[in-house]
């Protein structure tokens, strides 16, 4: 059997992490203004979107606020990895109805000066009524705002507050006309 000398192991598990812990600062962390500099939020639509939808046999329609936009990239070095954070609640509200988060920006970068591909983030909660007129009759449905955060190395910063538009993107099922009768044909003898 064999003996190794274990501080030589130990000692080149320091040098390691030494030679490791050199290389880190050429990974800095960019700082929330950095990353605000970096991007800017634009073409940016609100709507409402169907979650649930039943006729019968109790007829429900659950609708959920949705924000989409693209990103510009404003600076000087392509802009890859990056998260979004959307949060949706009543305005004046201290709670949060809803949220999404979505990692949006990753391996094509968004070369400077350019725009991104459309970024949509959806509510997992929304509003709820019998169908689409109830809903937009209902004196209760107030209204929404959307935040929005971008996400860069764990750091949440803030792009913007935007009001929801009151437009809900769904077209309810028309019913059936009935069936009419189909006329008898005279029986053959």
């Amino acid at each position: 059997m064999r003996r190794t000398n274990k501080r030589l192991g130990l000692g080149a598990a320091l040098a390691a992490v030494a030679a490791t812990a050199c290389l880190v600062p050429a990974c800095k962390t960019p700082t929330p203004e950095e990353i605000k500099a970096s991007l800017e939020v634009v073409d940016v639509q609100t709507k409402w979107v169907m979650k649930e939808y039943r006729q019968w046999p109790n007829p429900k329609l659950v609708i959920v606020p949705v924000v989409s936009f693209r990103v510009k990239n404003i600076s000087a070095a392509p802009l890859t990895y990056v998260n979004f954070n959307a949060i949706f609640k009543e305005k004046g509200a201290v709670e949060n109805v809803g949220d999404n988060f979505l990692a949006a920006i990753r391996d094509e970068a968004v070369p400077p000066g350019e725009l991104s591909p459309t970024i949509t983030l959806k509510s997992n909660f929304g509003v709820e009524g019998r169908d689409k007129a109830d809903i937009e009759t209902n004196p209760y449905w107030k209204p929404w705002i959307v935040k929005l955060f971008a996400v860069k190395a764990s750091r949440h910063v803030p792009m913007g507050e935007w009001d929801m538009s009151r437009f809900i993107d769904f077209i309810e099922d028309k019913a059936a006309p009935p069936a009419e009768p189909k006329a008898k044909e005279p029986v053959k003898k």
